[in-house]
């Protein structure tokens, strides 16, 4: 389980929502953003299951998914104020995301089937759709 997953609490990733939420609603924040709420405690219980080492993909709705992966909630803000919600990435965190509807799914194909390949104790957790 990641570190971020163990500590992270439903009221912590409500609290980063209404966060970017407020930026938003003070036109801080100039690109599409998408919400999450209502489902921390299904993901929270995911995340337990989900390594360090093991990728997250994600679509356009990822906040929450991000933060339980463990990228720093301060670098995620920054990028949603630079206007990469919908698609950010972190290569050190294993998180990668499309804003493509169903656009992610190849790219989660890919990344298992090239960890398979490299023999790496790598698993491939991907989201699609609300939660």
């Amino acid at each position: 389980m990641t570190i971020a997953a163990r500590q992270l609490t439903k009221e912590d990733l409500i609290a980063f929502e209404e966060r970017v939420k407020e930026a938003f609603l003070d036109q801080r924040i100039h690109a599409p953003v998408h919400l999450s709420g209502g489902n921390e405690d299904q993901l929270i219980e995911i995340f337990q299951q989900i390594r360090p080492q093991d990728w997250v993909l994600s679509t356009w709705r990822n906040h929450y998914h991000a933060l339980l992966k463990g990228v720093p909630p301060e670098r995620l803000f920054q990028a949603i104020l630079d206007g990469r919600s919908m698609y950010y990435q972190d290569k050190e965190h294993k998180f990668l995301t499309s804003a493509i509807v169903g656009g992610i799914l190849p790219i989660a194909c890919g990344v298992a089937l090239g960890a398979k390949r490299l023999g790496l104790d790598e698993r491939v957790w991907v989201f699609c759709g609300d939660i």
